[in-house]
């Protein structure tokens, strides 16, 4: 998408760089001595020598090509920093599930220490 639109301004440019004009300014002396001045313009749409067009071309293609391996890059950075970021949440995760099967090991002993010092004064 970003590639098509790059290249429809190019080609808008291109559009736009086939109108040339030119000037052309004379000065008249009259008999009174006062000078007058007649600018002329003349404008005319023709096409662009084929190698500027080419050269154009060649320079939006080049353009739309570094972006786009920028863009790429980019996407690579971004997928390595969520791997990593995916790999210290699970590593984490597992620290915490380690954490509380431990807690509650510890937890379930103590609560069969005391079934078993209950049942030996009731036995008394």
């Amino acid at each position: 998408m970003k590639k098509q639109i790059i290249a429809a301004f190019a080609v808008s440019a291109l559009i736009v760089s086939c109108t040339q004009s030119t000037s052309k300014t004379e000065k008249i002396e009259n008999p009174d001595g006062s000078v007058t001045t007649t600018t002329t313009t003349e404008s005319h749409t023709g096409f662009v020598d084929t190698a500027k067009v080419d050269k154009a071309k060649s320079d939006v293609k080049t353009t739309v090509n570094k972006t786009g391996e920028k863009i790429n890059e980019a996407g690579k950075d971004i997928k390595e920093e969520a791997n990593k970021v995916g790999k210290d949440i699970k590593s984490s995760a597992k620290e915490v599930g380690e954490d509380v099967k431990s807690t509650a090991a510890k937890g379930a002993q103590k609560v069969e220490e005391a079934a078993k010092k209950l049942k030996e004064d009731l036995n008394k």
